[in-house]
């Protein structure tokens, strides 16, 4: 077979798997496991490969990806639902407010947002600050519009760009990216994402008629819970040791028996250990039974994204047995998109079937072998790639995201308003995150 029509086959077989694998996932709402698995079948068996090779290639590519992630993603979850049920991350809500002042309200509640996202799920964490947010907008006066948006945008930009969430972790390891220099980088990008989409939430919601704030819940000191460094401790913590770990590794002649401590501890797995056992710490006194619930929750949660992840990296190594980057890099001048055409990629995917973390590791997949192509074998190249898939992992959250629904419900806001609001700021997001990953390749 020539290679033009090498090339048109394999195209064919991966619009077909990534058609299946959008109608299946936001129109038929099959589990993304499913989804994916089926495709890589249907990529697999479209090219030409015997059905012994494929199902070889799904088993290798499923247990290499949750080799490197499967700690993390367990100690993520199980950290993120400490803190929920210690009460921390409304004792890090509160403690941010009274830094900023009752005047940037909207902007407390998007650094409450980042600071409580990075170890909590945007869905799950939009939930358990929902309350709270009302109360602000009740007791402060500012838009409920502003307040919900600035929030949800908050939990957003961490979700979408840094480790352990799924998305940005299971690119991480398909890409083959330190994940302590993600975590760090993807900061610096998420941070302006967040800026942008409180700003944007300021300007959108200014224009929207106010809504009452009904639901108050009642934000005063509670006994009960924890303090303040004890509420922040497993979340900076574990950021710090990883940050360590960065610089120490990049350090020549460090040899002694402290540095190596340093590297070890901050080692993202053992990071995270330590900022579960500090999230215990957070409150006085623990009955056994509660302890082993939030054990099992965490374990549970962290299992329907393993498996998600999974399939992620099986797929993407069916794509990579198709020879696909070799037939495009033949076929296309694709140096000549470098960074873009990873953001491009995701961004399509995200808005065409609404989760960012099945978006993100269906572009890693598909993108993988066509680094060299892209001019983004390097190591830093990997970074930038990852960095722009979680930018345009963030656009464009609209009617087929379930977060944008949690939103919505939590908020009380209507869909047209959401869709003004809400989906807007997250395009304003990703164009601002791509602006920066280009900043941060100038910078490396």
């Amino acid at each position: 077979m020539s290679n033009p029509e090498a090339l048109l086959r394999v195209l064919i077989c991966l619009v077909a798997g990534i058609a299946v694998i959008v109608l299946l996932t936001a129109k038929f709402r099959v589990h993304a496991f499913f989804a994916l698995i089926i495709s890589c079948f249907l990529v697999g068996l479209g090219v030409g490969l015997p059905v012994t090779e494929v199902l070889t290639v799904v088993k290798d590519g499923f247990g290499n990806i949750l080799k490197s992630l499967g700690l993390l993603i367990v100690l993520g979850t199980t950290l993120g639902a400490i803190l929920e049920h210690t009460g921390c991350t409304r004792v890090m809500a509160n403690a941010i407010l009274k830094v900023v002042g009752e005047k940037y309200a909207s902007l407390a509640m998007s650094l409450t947002g980042f600071i409580v996202g990075l170890p909590i799920f945007c869905d799950s964490g939009y939930i358990v600050l929902s309350g709270l947010n009302r109360s602000l907008a009740k007791t402060t006066g500012v838009s409920l519009v502003i307040m919900s948006t600035s929030l949800a945008t908050g939990l957003y930009a961490v979700h979408c760009m840094i480790p352990p969430h799924p998305g940005a972790a299971a690119a991480a390891g398909i890409i083959g990216v330190d994940f302590s220099k993600l975590m760090l980088t993807g900061g610096l990008v998420a941070i302006p994402a967040m800026i942008a989409g409180s700003l944007w939430a300021g300007y959108a919601g200014r224009k929207i008629p106010q809504l009452a704030a009904d639901e108050v819940v009642d934000i005063s000191a509670d006994q009960l819970q924890p303090s303040v460094i004890k509420a922040f401790l497993p979340v900076v913590v574990p950021i710090l040791l990883i940050a360590l770990k960065s610089f120490f590794a990049v350090a020549p002649g460090n040899s002694s028996k402290i540095i190596s401590l340093l590297l070890a501890v901050g080692d993202p797995v053992i990071a995270l250990a330590i900022g579960v056992l500090l999230a215990f710490n957070a409150m006085q006194s623990w009955k056994k039974d509660t302890v082993a619930k939030l054990l099992q929750d965490g374990a549970e949660k962290a299992g329907g994204i393993l498996v998600i992840i999974g399939a992620g990296g099986a797929f993407g190594a069916v794509l990579a047995a198709t020879k696909i980057g070799t037939h495009l890099s033949e076929a296309l001048p694709l140096a000549s998109f470098g960074i873009f055409f990873p953001f491009l990629f995701t961004f399509i995917l995200k808005t065409a079937q609404g989760s960012s973390t099945v978006a993100i590791i269906t572009a890693a997949s598909i993108i993988l072998p066509l680094l060299h192509a892209l001019g983004l074998d390097t190591e830093k190249g990997h970074l930038l790639c990852v960095l722009s898939m979680g930018a345009g992992s963030m656009m464009i959250s609209h009617a087929n995201d379930a977060y944008f629904w949690v939103i919505t419900k939590f908020s009380g806001l209507e869909m047209k308003t959401m869709l003004k609001v809400y989906s807007l700021a997250t395009v304003c997001m990703g164009l601002t995150a791509l602006a920066m990953v280009y900043v941060v390749s100038y910078l490396l």
